[in-house]
């Protein structure tokens, strides 16, 4: 099962699947070393992002790894955002992990609680997700300040666990439960 009709809409913004369209903007914000920062990966050329964009087309949440990565449109000017996305880690024991990727000249507005929070009702009350994670460089507080207003809770912090471009770096997880979902879900 496909999600190409997916569409959510928000106070602000819609969250709707990527298109071909939308690669002048992502390929800007991938490009960035101030997006890349505390990603997993170097800023990306156009054709790593067109690779990247080809994988956000495919909207599918059936098998471990699947993800749902959606575009984030401000409503009031029609541009563009970042980039939302739910993946699914366990589907035995319906596992999953949310994550964002927001354009600089966006951030400090709230966007990513407000799209992350779309993403985690998607993940909990359309796909029936038990438990739903996320997961940072320790050293981005503002990430982990997105996820504390969500209602996830501070779970694991790994020192030094993983080689990031050259560099161990720490990772945070931030956690939620679907019946802890529920008690917050406004």
């Amino acid at each position: 099962m496909t999600l190409d009709h997916l569409r959510i809409r928000t106070d602000r913004l819609l969250l709707r699947p990527f298109t071909w369209d939308d690669a002048p903007a992502l390929i800007d914000m991938h490009a960035r070393p101030d997006v890349a920062r505390y990603l997993l990966w170097e800023p990306r050329d156009e054709q790593t992002t067109r690779q990247v964009l080809e994988r956000h087309l495919d909207l599918r949440f059936e098998g471990n790894g699947d993800r749902v990565t959606l575009a984030g449109i401000e409503l009031a000017s029609g541009g563009f955002v970042g980039e939302f996305v739910l993946i699914l880690r366990d589907r035995e024991n319906r596992g999953g992990e949310v994550g964002y990727i927001l354009h600089p000249d966006h951030h400090g507005k709230g966007y990513a609680t407000e799209g992350a929070r779309e993403m985690l009702r998607l993940g909990f009350d359309t796909h029936g997700l038990h438990r739903i994670i996320g997961r940072l460089d320790a050293r981005n507080m503002a990430s982990a300040a997105v996820l504390r207003k969500l209602g996830m809770r501070h779970e694991a912090h790994f020192v030094r666990n993983e080689l990031v471009k050259g560099e161990w770096t720490d990772e945070a997880v931030y956690a939620m439960l679907a019946d802890e979902w529920r008690g917050t879900a406004g």
